[in-house]
């Protein structure tokens, strides 16, 4: 279906087929709980308030779209590709007036949502994974694929056991189709960059890019976009040590952005990390709705992996009330969860993170990873030593 051979180009039976979600007259008089299906296959449990959250939604998608259309139509086919951004998202002194409009423009609207039909077009140009493939042969993923068919490694494991384990349930994903889709992103990932290898968390993102890109080899290029140009580095390596940093970086934030929050977590002695670790490594795959967590990652492909803090401390800022009451950890945890699970507007979200948290560039983002790089380093080292002192007492 979404795999390298099979291009059904879902277009997301979007323009046409988005039914709108009617609960049965007793669900809304009961305000039982129901289940229904997104946009990308994947099942939802919510109340009545979630569908007519998710019907609104969906209303905003096909508007954004008009937008888009209107665009296309008044600047020309792939107008955004005309605009360029800097170091840092700084918009290049050397724009033209109109290069300039249209880079302001394309921010703007980038932010409000790229419609699913366009989405693989607008992220395969923007992120980088276009130009990327080009410095290639066109045969690079088949002849990588073939190379690497039924050779074992410990990565190649790791992927065969966590493949069941990724999305169950979901019509596509969990499929031997799919799951064969997957595994070969995965697999020829691993080869390509044996530093990274595979590490749990990866198979979310991949899964993820293959509904949205519906191609194996689009989907391969945008996890090697992400992984060698947007997010830190070492964020998956095997020490983890670039995911190590950017949670101690998100705890300074905290501190700087949500004081309050930071203070009374931290008389609860709870580690932030504990929930945020995962956020992170599974770029919110895991924790929030599908269209939510393609909203994120719309802005994050055109901005950079700085988005995620900001995505990350409007989840606790929009909480802050209810997390001052807590008292314990645990209830920490299920506020955090519940959110996230039911963030299915993603304009409430990104309105927080980007108008309330405020700004943050690539450049203060990268001053605060390398003070906080030396530490992390050190708690590497010492972990290292104390496993090498414990096999040598077990000797």
């Amino acid at each position: 279906m979404y795999g390298a051979k099979g291009k059904i180009d879902l277009a997301f039976e979007y323009q046409s087929q988005v039914a709108v979600l009617r609960p049965s007259i007793h669900s809304r008089r009961a305000n039982l709980t129901v289940k229904f299906q997104d946009l990308y296959g994947f099942t939802v449990e919510g109340n009545v308030d979630d569908v007519n959250v998710m019907n609104e939604v969906r209303e905003k998608v096909r508007q954004q779209g008009r937008v888009w259309w209107a665009l296309e139509a008044s600047k020309g086919a792939n107008w955004y590709l005309h605009t360029v951004i800097g170091q840092g998202n700084a918009l290049k002194s050397s724009l033209t007036f109109s290069a300039l409009a249209n880079a302001l423009t394309l921010k703007k609207i980038i932010r409000k949502g790229i419609p699913p039909v366009l989405r693989p077009k607008v992220w395969f140009s923007l992120s980088g994974a276009a130009k990327k493939k080009s410095t290639v042969p066109d045969s690079y993923y088949d002849d990588l694929t073939k190379a690497v068919e039924g050779k074992v490694t410990p990565a190649t494991r790791q992927i065969d056991h966590d493949l069941p384990r990724t999305f169950p349930g979901h019509p596509w994903l969990d499929t031997p189709e799919g799951h064969a889709a997957l595994r070969r992103v995965l697999v020829v990932y691993s080869f390509r960059d044996s530093d990274v290898g595979y590490c749990q968390g990866l198979n979310y993102v991949a899964a993820l890019l293959l509904l949205v890109m519906k191609t194996e080899e689009e989907a391969f290029w945008m996890l090697a976009v992400l992984l060698e140009n947007v997010l830190v580095s070492d964020c998956y390596t095997n020490n983890l040590s670039g995911c190590h940093v950017e949670q101690r970086v998100f705890k300074d934030l905290l501190t700087k952005k949500c004081p309050r929050i930071a203070s009374h977590l931290e008389s609860l002695e709870f580690d932030v990390s504990l929930v945020t670790t995962e956020w992170f490594l599974c770029l919110f795959s895991k924790s929030l709705p599908s269209e939510t967590t393609l909203r994120v990652w719309d802005v994050i492909f055109y901005e950079g992996a700085q988005v995620m803090f900001n995505v990350a401390l409007a989840i606790f800022k929009m909480k802050e009330d209810e997390l001052l009451l807590t008292h314990h950890v645990g209830e920490v945890i299920n506020i955090l969860q519940r959110t996230t699970h039911h963030l299915f507007d993603p304009d409430d979200l990104l309105t927080v993170a980007f108008d309330k948290i405020g700004s943050m560039t690539t450049n203060t983002i990268s001053k605060q990873r390398k003070k906080q790089e030396p530490e992390v380093m050190k708690e590497l080292d010492e972990r290292i030593r104390r496993l090498e002192s414990f096999k040598m007492e077990d000797k």
